[in-house]
């Protein structure tokens, strides 16, 4: 009987570990908006230059994965939120080419408002199945993986091929993959496969992030109006 009462004491401790990692990394997650969001209203506001080119994707990717890279360093600490807040502050301003591009349309800001609202649902949906399923997503992170590079290399590809129908299928797979990675990404904290709530942080807003962009980059093709 005493055996008994450990597990269950101890299972009740892991229970208790999981939603707190999940719970903090929901309000890190919505915090992050908000310097997303100042970042990019002050690159469309000043009109922030930004690197085109084989050059700037470099240069861009440079940056960001060093902030990933001190994230990582510094996960245990206050630096880290602080690092992670200022990364989302840089992503926000690399929006800058996207959100000024769309508003050049005369409904890019219902465009923009759509991506948003279609974004949200998609985490919500998805991040409600990771919770509550009993299916086991873990097996799909090689594949997610796998998958981020090949994007990665298109991407990289298409800054000089500049082919638009390549455009549309980075963006279509693009969102498909971040949705599939919001699945993995959740079930992982929920099922004590991460523990590290700004870790955790860092992979959803990414997977958002993705989304987002790759969703208002199709609106922008389908559903741009000039008039």
């Amino acid at each position: 009987m005493n055996l008994q009462n450990t597990y269950d004491l101890s299972g009740n401790r892991q229970a208790a570990v999981r939603h707190n990692v999940l719970r903090n990394t929901y309000w890190l997650l919505a915090l992050s908006m908000i310097p997303t969001v100042l970042g990019a209203v002050i690159g469309v506001a000043f009109h922030v230059p930004m690197l085109g080119g084989g050059m700037g994707a470099l240069l861009f990717l440079g940056v960001a994965f060093g902030f990933i890279w001190a994230i990582e360093k510094n996960k245990d600490s206050g630096l880290g939120v602080a690092l992670l807040l200022g990364f989302t502050f840089f992503m926000g301003l690399m929006l800058t080419p996207l959100l000024t591009r769309t508003l050049g349309y005369a409904n890019g800001g219902f465009l923009i408002m759509t991506a948003f609202g279609g974004t949200a649902t998609v985490f919500a949906v998805l991040a409600s199945v990771a919770t509550v399923s009993k299916r086991d997503f873990s097996a799909m992170g090689k594949w997610l993986f796998a998958g981020v590079i090949v994007l990665l290399l298109a991407s990289v590809a298409n800054i000089f091929l500049g082919m638009s129908a390549l455009s549309i299928t980075i963006s279509v797979i693009a969102i498909a993959i971040f949705s599939a990675y919001i699945l993995y990404d959740v079930q992982q904290i929920v099922n004590g496969g991460e523990t590290n709530y700004v870790r955790a942080t860092l992979s959803l807003y990414l997977d958002v992030y993705n989304i987002f962009t790759s969703l208002l980059s199709l609106l922008g093709f389908g559903g741009g109006s000039r008039d």
